[in-house]
């Protein structure tokens, strides 16, 4: 029987100082988003809340699902009956009191499905480019996060997340349909990589990828590249946004994935007794 899938929309928003004034734009947005281009799913951009930045992420961070964030994204999501992918806010642990770089995922009743913390900081040195250490202030997560959707399974991965293929390789192992990143990749980076990568890990796990952006500021301490994209298995850009704010849909069809795994079964022709990828158990 053919599976079904569902309409995503892309939302590449402007950030700025004001906390309060990001989210309220992240609202309105969504509600377009709903309204006018009939989504049932809306992803939004690495740290949508907060600028971009070491030196910012502890004055923005909060506590989930308690913080003001948090509450406001249950309650939009319950509101308009949507499945809300929360883009990334830098979040303060009470139990650690450490803070990440944290995403998280909202049901159509307001419930959180899953959080997940970047895995992989981003700590880079390009001479003459970008130096950038998020493990300056940040702390790694240690935990993949899967949730079923509409009939599809989609792991979570966060900027840096992208660069690594084993990463990917353990959500196509867990029966991934779609991996989703919410990332700010900058303007060295960006040009170079961002749709390779996207690309990237489509065409190695034959599933939809979905790259979320914060909107470009060239007045930023750290400017983003924008072009927030879907990919669908084939490894084919089917909608990609410019550097602007901008909302960009893609309907993710579930019998493409299915389609391409079987005219091209690498999954199943692996050389599993020469390499594999397993995931190993969290560390304590």
């Amino acid at each position: 029987m053919a599976r079904a899938g569902f309409r995503i929309a892309l939302l590449q928003l402007k950030v700025g100082a004001s906390k309060a004034q990001n989210i309220e734009n992240a609202l309105a947005k969504i509600r377009f988003a709903v309204a006018d281009k009939g989504a049932r799913v809306v992803a939004l951009p690495e740290c949508f809340n907060s600028p971009y930045g070491t030196q910012h992420f502890p004055a923005y961070a909060e506590e989930i699902p308690t913080g003001e964030t948090s509450r406001n994204l249950a309650a939009i999501a319950k509101e308009l009956g949507i499945y809300l992918i929360g883009g990334t806010i830098p979040e303060k642990c009470k139990t650690d009191n450490k803070l990440y770089n944290t995403c998280t995922v909202w049901s159509p009743d307001g419930a959180l499905m899953a959080t997940y913390r970047k895995i992989h900081l981003f700590d880079i040195n390009i001479p003459g480019g970008i130096t950038f250490r998020e493990s300056d202030v940040l702390t790694g997560g240690s935990n993949l996060a899967t949730v079923s959707i509409e009939g599809a399974k989609i792991g979570i991965g966060i900027c840096y997340d992208i660069r690594f293929d084993e990463l990917a390789r353990l959500y196509r192992n867990q029966g991934c349909d779609m991996l989703i990143y919410p990332g700010a990749f900058n303007m060295k980076t960006g040009p170079l990589h961002w749709e390779l990568l996207a690309r990237g890990r489509a065409n190695d796990t034959q599933s939809y990828v979905a790259t979320i952006s914060p909107a470009r500021d060239p007045s930023a301490g750290y400017v983003a590249w924008g072009h927030s994209m879907v990919v669908d298995p084939w490894a084919k850009v089917i909608t990609e946004a410019n550097e602007d704010e901008a909302t960009v849909v893609a309907d993710v069809n579930l019998q493409t994935v299915d389609e391409v795994r079987a005219q091209i079964p690498i999954f199943s022709q692996r050389r599993t007794d020469l390499y594999k990828t397993e995931a190993l158990p969290a560390a304590e």
